[in-house]
């Protein structure tokens, strides 16, 4: 058994980053998930490096356990054909606005007409029933709307979006949980149902759960914004030959640094020593702590703070994150021989299960690699899927040279 979702059918019809990354968590989950791609194939092809057209880095790690068909839903036979699929499917997964969903045929209502049992899930921008429903929506927009880069400039600078697509794979990941909790009630009654996760409340839930603070109350007791998060020393700190990420959070976190740095007068001190008075003062105590950690090498600070069991860690970039000793224990990057890529590096399944393990089953495809086996194992059969490959309504991917 290849993970806890063995057996689910899921219909993805998503593009770029949001709804791949759901479907991704889903595939990675054991789910059986078609990747319905329109003739251009899903823009994340063309993202980042690649060595062959529409194989980017960007692709290749967004939609491994997935296997693609490319159909022209405009074109009447692909239209049907993924009809007769939806009847055995157990997930439909969309990114497309409503409307656009609805000019296809696919609107919520169609598809309970062919499957009452289908799980239709659409992750789009806004709720449907305010005057944002019909924009378009993408992270930077999304990050913008409910406040994130405003959040970033009271740390230090004009406004700026964080540097990753944050928006896309929160809300991928909420798209994800409501899937699999969909999933679940339909087992406890029979019953599928439409679940809609629109970017923008899905993004605010997760970015005012931290920062609404005073506006929590009504009159607001003190302004929006989580101070210690905000601060413009809240950063890596330099050491004499590197940088460290340190959590001095709790009392007693706190009064162990201040003995072991020699700061006695400070644990003692109430604007320090509890956690209502660091709160009022969290911008002298980052510029103290900034001030005292330029004084230590990064090896002498592992080592003082690691026996003190503060929280500690030597900051990585990216490139030297692969060499992690952590990380190759857990064997977190897997070097695997694509059919088509040649030797990648791609990223574990980061869970642990003791039963239903989730594995890596597929590469990330080709476009249309798999559009006649899909087809097939969906209930239409080879005469079928040659009309409509020769009518224009399919493209299935030529085999490997081998």
């Amino acid at each position: 058994m290849a993970g806890p979702l063995s057996g689910v059918r899921v219909l993805d019809l998503s593009s770029n980053f949001m709804g791949p990354y759901a479907s991704l968590l889903l595939a990675d989950m054991g789910a059986d998930v078609c990747k319905i791609e329109a003739p251009a194939g899903d823009p994340t092809r063309g993202v980042g490096p690649c060595r062959n057209k529409g194989m980017s880095a960007i692709f290749l790690h967004l939609n491994r356990n997935k296997r693609s068909a490319m159909l022209d839903l405009k074109h009447p036979e692909a239209a049907r054909a993924l009809q007769r699929m939806i009847e055995s499917a157990d997930v439909v997964l969309h990114s497309l606005r409503p409307k656009a969903m609805a000019k296809l045929g696919l609107a919520y209502e169609d598809v309970r007409k062919i499957n009452a049992r289908i799980i239709y899930c659409g992750a789009f921008g806004f709720g449907q029933n305010g005057p944002y429903a019909d924009r378009p929506a993408y992270d930077d927009l999304i990050q913008a709307a409910v406040g994130m880069p405003v959040l970033q400039a009271r740390k230090a600078g004009p406004p700026d979006y964080v540097a990753t697509a944050i928006a896309d794979r929160v809300v991928g990941m909420a798209t994800c949980n409501a899937v699999a909790m969909a999933l679940y009630y339909r087992e406890k009654t029979g019953h599928g149902q439409s679940v809609a996760v629109p970017m923008f409340e899905t993004f605010a839930h997760f970015v005012l759960g931290d920062h609404l603070y005073g506006h929590t109350f009504e009159p607001p007791i003190g302004d929006w914004g989580y101070a210690r998060m905000m601060s413009a020393e809240r950063r890596p700190y330099r050491t004499q030959d590197g940088y460290v990420g340190v959590n001095i959070y709790t009392d007693r976190h706190w009064q162990r640094f201040f003995l072991a740095v020699g700061r006695a007068d400070m644990a003692e001190d109430p604007r320090y020593g509890t956690i209502f008075g660091r709160t009022e003062n969290i911008a002298y105590l980052y510029e103290f702590l900034a001030r005292t950690f330029e004084t230590r090498t990064t090896a002498e600070w592992l080592r003082i703070l690691t026996e003190a069991d503060i929280p500690i860690i030597e900051m990585n970039t990216p490139g030297t994150l692969l060499q992690d000793p952590h990380m190759q224990a857990v064997d977190f990057f897997q070097m695997q021989q694509h059919p088509s890529e040649g030797l990648l590096r791609m990223l574990g399944i980061p869970q642990q299960w003791s039963e239903s393990a989730p594995e890596q089953r597929y590469p990330a495809p080709r476009l249309g690699e798999h559009t006649r086996e899909l087809l097939a194992e969906y209930g239409l059969d080879s005469a079928q899927i040659q009309r409509m490959v020769d009518a224009g309504g399919a493209f299935q991917a030529p085999a490997l040279d081998p």
